[in-house]
């Protein structure tokens, strides 16, 4: 899913099609859907949640709690903020040379939208289902973590696709394409 700007800027160049952008979008989402479930059950069968006297549970199910909670449009607009920073971070990652460099890079951009509060699909494919599958009290809504999985995939597809794949293909490349439409 980090990816996505970049076929976005190959489809607006032309150079993909419409069902390649669809496909490889579909299949890395449901990728990370996978892995994140297998955590999510690796991390139940590990009895995560009882550490700390049950401790590490409880914050879990908070966490799963206010993310269910959350309004449609501050999870859809959290969601466009936090794929920005997501992409920014996978940006200055391609341009560093070495791991340290690519590590520094990620570092400030994942701990902003961490500390921020902003919405990752990804990360939320975790946390929802971890927090369903260790409330023993049933107060996480099935139907709010569904609608959240909804609304910050979709602000992540606009943050990712036209705040910044959008935005610097405008400002870079649109003036190429539009020059090789000219060429005879």
């Amino acid at each position: 899913m980090r990816f996505r700007f970049a076929c976005a800027m190959a489809w607006a160049s032309r150079l993909i099609s419409t069902r390649a952008v669809i496909r490889n979008w579909l299949l890395a989402y449901v990728g990370n859907v996978v892995g994140c479930l297998g955590t999510v059950l690796l991390v139940v069968w590990a009895n995560i949640a009882g550490l700390g006297d049950g401790a590490v549970g409880e914050t879990a199910v908070r966490i799963a709690r206010a993310k269910a909670d959350l309004p449609l449009v501050e999870a859809f607009t959290r969601g466009i903020l936090c794929n920005a920073l997501v992409c920014l971070a996978v940006w200055l990652a391609i341009g560093a040379r070495s791991v340290t460099d690519k590590i520094l890079a990620i570092l400030f951009p994942v701990v902003a939208f961490v500390t921020i509060g902003f919405e990752h699909s990804i990360a939320n494919l975790f946390f929802l289902p971890f927090g369903l599958a260790v409330d023993a009290h049933g107060t996480v809504s099935i139907v709010g973590v569904g609608r959240n999985i909804v609304a910050v995939t979709a602000g992540n597809m606009v943050g990712g696709t036209l705040l910044v794949a959008g935005v610097y293909w405008v400002a870079y490349l649109r003036g190429e394409r539009m020059r090789k439409d000219r060429s005879p």
